[in-house]
């Protein structure tokens, strides 16, 4: 299917960009032009340095969730400068450090929104594969050397971190950091967090800079000695139904970040009374439950998605605070379809991250 674009009457002037797209859901992506809006009054142009890989990338580029929309421009964990900003923008001046991650706009008015959750507002616009409300078509995202966005809806990033690291923040953080948060994630608790991805990773820094004892769930022996190195207090091979056994009725709450299809009633088991299992991978398939799991200790399965532009800021500080990024690799533009490959093989520890100044050469 190929993007639509309307026409541009009484849209604002649009320039071309450089980007890396996907034209099928089964082809590799290549070069591609594509228009990015002028500065409107509350706009922040942002020239990108660079932009981390997130597996719902691959998801969405080989159309595994339904409703990609062609040539798809990936790319939600952006990282870069200001070289532009519209004569009401108050927050940032060119030559800023800034960040974008999964959104850019919302309706801003439903009660989502107003609590500051615009992740659950019903009319959010994601930053690639959703309607352009400014240019027509759909958005692009940050495989690209530049992007705009509205002030409200970019971040604040300190220079004191690596900037290539802090990408992946973006959407693999705020995706661990928020339910930690708002399950409250704290000293005296016994926290599990189910593999050691690109999302589990940052799950096992967060919960154990909070203060909790962090049990790492994997099926992989061979990623003990990182999960300590990381942070975690202990690691389970899950496979093992002994060691398993032992963590019975034990833990106060578990982030699974697990993508696969796996059996979530095995970790459901290991929470005691009232605690609470969040589901943040997304594996293609429903995984069944057994609902004596949750009936006879009150415990609860949960989801989260993200978190809204506050708390991803209040993320972004704590980690400026705390010295946390994500562990990395660099990667050239070039590099991206290969990179996808290995993706699927669990082949990166843990996050891709693309030099865009690879994208002018």
């Amino acid at each position: 299917m190929s993007a639509i674009t309307e026409p541009l009457t009484a849209r604002p002037a649009a320039g071309t960009v450089r980007s890396w797209a996907a034209p099928a859901a089964t082809s590799t992506l290549a070069p591609l032009a594509i228009r990015r809006r002028e500065p409107l009054p509350t706009d922040v142009a942002i020239e990108i340095l660079y932009c981390g890989v997130c597996h719902s990338d691959l998801h969405t580029v080989r159309n595994e969730w339904g409703g990609t929309i062609y040539p798809c421009v990936p790319g939600h964990e952006i990282v870069g400068r200001v070289t532009k900003v519209g004569r009401d923008v108050k927050k940032f001046k060119e030559g800023d450090l800034a960040a974008v991650g999964c959104m850019v706009d919302s309706d801003r008015t439903c009660p989502a929104c107003q609590r500051g959750l615009e992740q659950y507002c019903d009319r959010f616009t994601l930053t690639y594969n959703s309607p352009d409300q400014h240019l027509g078509g759909i958005t692009y995202g940050g495989y690209s050397e530049s992007i705009v966005v509205d002030e409200a809806f970019t971040l604040k990033i300190s220079n004191k971190l690596d900037l290539a690291a802090t990408a992946p923040l973006l959407c693999a953080g705020i995706t661990t950091y928020s339910p930690l948060r708002h399950w409250k994630v704290g000293p005296g608790q016994k926290v599990g967090i189910v593999g050691l991805g690109g999302l589990g990773h940052m799950g096992v820094k967060f919960a154990h800079a909070f203060g909790a004892h962090v049990v790492l769930f994997t099926t992989t022996p061979g990623k003990a000695a990182d999960a300590l190195r990381l942070g975690a207090d202990e690691v389970v091979i899950s496979k093992n139904e002994d060691e398993m056994k032992k963590h019975a009725n034990s833990f106060d709450f578990i982030l699974d970040a697990v993508s696969a299809q796996h059996d979530i009633n095995a970790y459901l088991a290991l929470l005691k009374l009232d605690g609470t299992l969040t589901q943040v991978g997304a594996p293609e398939k429903p995984l069944p439950v057994s609902v004596f799991n949750l009936i006879f200790k009150r415990r609860q399965f949960a989801g989260s998605l993200i978190g809204g532009i506050a708390e991803t800021q209040e993320m972004l500080d704590f980690c400026a605070d705390h010295n946390i990024v994500s562990d990395i690799e660099l990667i050239g533009i070039h590099q991206i379809n290969e990179a996808y490959e290995r993706l699927l093989k669990s082949d990166v520890k843990y996050r891709f991250v693309i030099d865009m100044a690879s994208l002018k050469k």
